[in-house]
């Protein structure tokens, strides 16, 4: 199998093991829970979001909100989501890891821009030269562009 940036492999059983693995994660039911949660929306959930949203999975019995929170770091620190800092309010995380631009809305929500103009803003800062002048300016090294437009 093979895993790209922004798979969501999983068997017809909703078993991560395999995209897991791909990713160094070791597999356990409460990864596979929290991740199926996350990869199950398109809405940009809060940890408490999915915290509530497998609360009612009956095979979710147990999961603390501090395990949604770990898992939650975990996930993002192995590439399998993003976790993306809203200002004043909490993080919220996304699944789809490649990048692209999203719209956070005036009551802290947060949606993907549509994928032709997603392209058409990411472009824009995509620029090499642009982002060579940011590195040289700032002394930092761009790792990843994320961009967050704000509805009012």
């Amino acid at each position: 199998m093979s895993c790209g940036p922004t798979c969501h492999c999983q068997s017809e059983s909703g078993d991560y093991r395999e995209l897991f693995a791909a990713h160094g994660l070791r597999c356990t039911r409460q990864r596979q829970v929290v991740y199926a949660a996350l990869a199950g929306t398109r809405e940009h959930p809060t940890a408490e979001a999915i915290y509530d949203a497998v609360r009612q999975d009956s095979g979710s019995a147990g999961i603390s909100l501090a395990t949604v929170y770990n898992t939650l770091e975990t996930l993002s620190n192995c590439g399998l989501c993003r976790k993306l800092a809203t200002p004043g309010g909490p993080a919220r995380f996304d699944a789809l890891t490649d990048e692209h631009a999203h719209v956070v809305a005036a009551d802290g929500s947060m949606m993907d821009l549509p994928e032709d103009l997603s392209d058409r803003v990411m472009a824009g800062v995509r620029d090499p030269e642009l982002i060579a002048e940011i590195e040289k300016r700032l002394g930092v090294t761009v790792g990843r562009i994320s961009i967050h437009l704000a509805a009012e």
